[in-house]
């Protein structure tokens, strides 16, 4: 990963306060928790098309613990709700995708032995990172598929657990174009 993309990724979420108080909160829980996904690539996506950060939107913590009990989700995210009711807390343990995954999205994935093995699953590459606070406040990066494709404004598609025609519906359902024009769809 390159150095000067991970400190700029740092400089960028550590100038947004609303996610700086996220990542504390998250540090606080009783796992190892990351937030990962739309919050980290819509805040900088938003900084590089030179724009005020928009809403948040869902914050999805991400953690992996294979001995925790699947329904722990819930508890963990009703402990964020509880500290900080105005975001969309959305929790999953990496560990336990696959046994509510192909209910949900209609194919199964297989078992996920570590947290970047999750996120490396992940519909694009450069929402494929998570980031967490911490004990010196610093900022924690895991980006599987590094940061080039997320400050390239690169739409790459990563063929792990979508199909390409859900990547493209995807994009069209999240207006992703209309908000940051400068995107590229990588084929």
């Amino acid at each position: 990963m390159r150095l000067d993309r991970l400190a700029e990724l740092r400089e960028i979420l550590a100038a947004d306060a609303r996610l700086m108080a996220a990542l504390a909160l998250c540090r606080d829980l009783p796992v190892a928790a990351w937030i990962g996904a739309g919050a980290i690539r819509n805040t900088v996506w938003d900084h590089l098309h030179g724009r005020a950060p928009g809403p948040l939107g869902d914050i999805d913590v991400v953690f992996h613990d294979a001995a925790l009990p699947p329904d722990a989700d819930a508890g963990f995210a009703a402990m964020l709700h509880a500290a900080c009711p105005d975001l969309a807390w959305d929790v999953t343990n990496q560990a336990h995708v696959h046994l509510w995954y192909g209910d949900y999205f209609g194919n199964n994935v297989a078992p996920f032995a570590t947290l970047d093995q999750g996120i490396a699953s992940w519909p694009d590459t450069a929402t494929a990172i998570a980031v967490r606070l911490a004990v010196d406040d610093s900022i924690e990066v895991l980006a599987p598929f590094g940061l080039d494709d997320l400050f390239g404004l690169a739409v790459r598609w990563n063929p792990a657990r979508v199909s390409a025609e859900a990547f493209m519906a995807r994009i069209h359902a999240k207006q992703w174009l209309a908000r940051w024009p400068r995107l590229g769809i990588v084929d």
